[in-house]
């Protein structure tokens, strides 16, 4: 009837109006930005916490949670309410969505006239869903597909995620494969009244996706509707808990985070968070120097600057103007390091000469954000064309604990020798969590230089006894470490004196780069 429609017209925008359509083109909405702001708090979904333990190894699997339903049930909903909920910092969103198929040319001619049933278990590429969550649940680096909705196909560039304390799956087809199943370790189905879903739909795609009216409808009628009723829906029994149709999700988000008998939150998902500053401090101290650490000679001129730049009554530019003399030294010497092959070139006088030349590929230079930053006009200054990346770790204030905030990593850094910089080092957790997403984007363990300018023997021990094929080079090597986890005599916070800021009263010397 003609009241019907006016009233359906009511949920959806007027098509044609003169405000352009606002277009969810891509499948990566749902999980960017990386802060995900809450009524409480914010979270971060693109990070990640910390995922080793004293021997560089993980201790923990991270908690799946899977969440299932129809087309525009309210999964993401749930999803928002239950991150709220969790009492966890890192949480990473995952979407189905980012995960169809690529399509043949006579494919893409069907889904351009709403032909193609992009609502049936075939259009999804599990073997890829698969291996991501695989991959995800051991805390390693994954490339995620981005999917373009208006041209119906994958975009070139893909996305770089990190596991995290807890990973939310959601997706239509969520529980519609046995393997997949199998990585889920809660399951959650959304049950909508069918009449709202398709009013959501509506909404969405045409205000989002920028479809029309008719299409919506037929695609519904022809596909979303029929796989609904033979996929979907028969996967609720599977689930361990349904969000009934008219329950509040925030309820149901809520009953996620308790244990089903006591009430408490649930042990895997308190038990999330590793604190392992204090076994970093007591492992492996009464052990030798390993023979991977290389010392740059204690010259009297290297004496000297260390002198300076350790005085507390040293100005700022006679600090700057000395850390950077013996940053230059300390890269000239890891690049020795480097390997060489014997080489014959000609000179002017027409002579050979038996040289040697860097059998390599490339040499790229990641930076421990802030203070490792200071150390690339030197590396810069003596390789040419070198590249760097950069890795920002902050310290968590409630657990103590390095987190991973930001990574930008040159391309095809698996291929190169890898100079990772970071200006002191204590315990070793910042630089022990650098190393680990060196050794994610398939850096071999034998081409990262670990360089600092200062180091504690705790956090050669640490870096050495995870990393036994990392080569650690630095300008000095001080024996102790206050409770603080303070270098001892130490330079002092290196990152405010070179920058001219004011350290807070609880810093540590490995969150000399760890910035505000």
């Amino acid at each position: 009837s003609t009241s019907s429609a006016e009233s359906l017209d009511r949920l959806y925008p007027t098509v044609g109006s003169t405000k352009p359509p606002r277009k969810r083109t891509t499948s990566q909405c749902k999980s960017e930005p990386p802060l995900l702001r809450t009524s409480k708090r914010t979270i971060y979904t693109a990070g990640r916490p910390p995922w080793y333990n004293e021997h560089g190894t993980q201790s923990k699997e991270a908690f799946v949670i899977g969440l299932g339903g129809g087309s525009a049930s309210g999964k993401t909903t749930v999803a928002t309410m239950i991150i709220e909920a969790l009492d966890v910092p890192w949480v990473v969103l995952l979407s189905m969505d980012s995960f169809y198929k690529v399509l043949t040319k006579q494919q893409q001619e069907q889904a351009a006239s709403n032909d193609f049933n992009f609502d049936h278990p075939d259009a999804f590429d599990f073997d890829l869903i698969i291996a991501t969550l695989k991959k995800l649940k051991q805390g390693k680096s994954v490339k995620i597909p981005i999917y373009d909705f208006t041209t119906h196909s994958r975009k070139k560039e893909w996305k770089t995620l990190y596991g995290a304390n807890v990973i939310i799956f959601e997706g239509i087809m969520a529980f519609a494969d046995k393997e997949l199943l199998k990585l889920l370790d809660l399951k959650i189905f959304v049950d909508t009244d069918s009449d709202i879903r398709l009013v959501r739909r509506l909404r969405r795609d045409i205000s989002e996706r920028g479809r029309d009216i008719e299409g919506v409808i037929k695609q519904y009628n022809k596909f979303v509707k029929p796989a609904f009723d033979q996929y979907i829906q028969p996967t609720m029994r599977l689930a361990d808990i349904v969000v009934p149709r008219g329950t509040c999700p925030g309820l149901m988000a809520l009953a996620v985070c308790c244990a089903p008998d006591s009430g408490q939150p649930s042990p895997e998902l308190l038990t999330m968070c590793l604190v392992f500053r204090a076994a970093l401090a007591s492992a492996h101290q009464c052990h030798p120097l390993p023979q991977t650490l290389s010392v740059l000679k204690s010259t009297p001129q290297v004496r000297g600057m260390h002198t300076i730049i350790r005085n507390k009554e040293t100005s700022r530019d006679e600090f700057i103007f000395y850390s950077k003399r013996l940053m230059r030294l300390l890269i000239e010497h890891a690049l020795s390091l480097l390997p060489f092959q014997s080489c014959t070139v000609q000179t002017p006088q027409g002579h050979d000469y038996e040289g040697r030349t860097y059998s390599g590929k490339q040499i790229t230079g990641v930076s421990i954000l802030r203070a490792g930053e200071t150390m690339e006009p030197a590396l810069r200054a003596v390789c040419k064309d070198v590249r760097i990346g950069t890795i920002l770790i902050q310290t968590n204030c409630n657990t103590g604990e390095p987190e991973l905030h930001y990574l930008r990593l040159p391309k095809d850094i698996s291929e190169d020798h890898v100079i990772l910089m970071d200006c002191t080092v204590s315990t070793g957790a910042a630089a022990m969590m650098a190393v680990r997403v060196l050794l994610d984007h398939d850096v071999p363990e034998d081409k990262i230089f670990l360089l600092s300018l200062l180091m504690a023997e705790m956090g050669v021990h640490s870096v050495a006894y995870a990393f036994p094929r990392v080569k650690i080079i630095t300008t000095a090597v001080d024996k102790k470490v206050n409770d603080l986890f303070r270098i001892i005599p130490g330079i002092g916070n290196f990152g405010d004196r070179y920058f001219g800021t004011d350290a807070p009263p609880d810093w540590s010397d490995d969150e000399d780069a760890l910035s505000t």
